[in-house]
């Protein structure tokens, strides 16, 4: 049986993620607008190809048909790649790789909404956000955002997604540069200060004289 095709779970699942998204960036300026067009692209690449048309499977048919004879393009299962290239059988949601791919999905979008509540306290007082997730890096809203899509490249795959993976992350690495030069510019000393205590996209390690 033909498992694709469901273009309202795609137009759904699609405008969920996408406003979610939207809530918490809220696009200022070109550049904003120009990374949240990437990712709700990466998200709408992403359910296509899930629930409405297979098209890395169909693409990578040949290689795939021959190296995995029991691989079928119709099967839900199959997109599934990673579980298929590494040989497992039987259900691919009982593997630990789904399963790690939810808590980060699902880690991701609960530490998106627990960083947004300490953004926002912070710029209603006009201050830098230094508590919370922000008390150890400076950009944990961005870390949020690379680990749901890293948790849907390990759950589904695909040729574009794994093409945009790359490019959102520089684009969110190049966004938090330019809104730390923003922030040194409007707090100056203040700023510079807690950027010399944190890390950006990690917790800095305290290394011990």
């Amino acid at each position: 049986m033909y498992q694709y095709g469901f273009w309202s779970v795609v137009i759904v699942n699609s405008l969920v993620f996408i406003i979610f998204a939207f809530s918490f960036v809220r696009p200022k300026n070109a550049i904003d607008w120009r990374v949240f067009g990437t990712f709700s692209a990466f998200i709408v690449a992403l359910f296509t190809e899930m629930y409405g048309f297979p098209l890395t499977l169909y693409m990578l048919s040949g290689w795939l048909g021959r190296k995995y004879p029991s691989f079928a393009i119709p099967s839900h299962d199959s997109g599934h790649l990673w579980f298929s290239l590494l040989g497992l059988k039987g259900d691919p949601h009982q593997y630990p790789i789904h399963t790690i791919s939810d808590w980060l999905i699902i880690g991701g979008l609960v530490f998106l909404a627990i960083t947004w509540g300490f953004l926002y306290r912070a710029q209603r007082k006009n201050k830098i956000a230094t508590t919370g997730p922000y008390y150890v890096i400076r950009h944990p809203q961005y870390v949020a955002f690379i680990a749901i899509m890293f948790g849907f490249l390990l759950q589904w795959p695909t040729i574009l997604t794994l093409v945009m993976f790359p490019i959102l992350v520089t684009m969110y690495v190049k966004l938090a540069k330019r809104e730390e030069a923003d922030s040194i510019e409007r707090f100056g000393e203040e700023y510079l200060g807690y950027v010399n205590r944190t890390g950006g996209f990690f917790p800095k390690l305290k290394i011990e004289k």
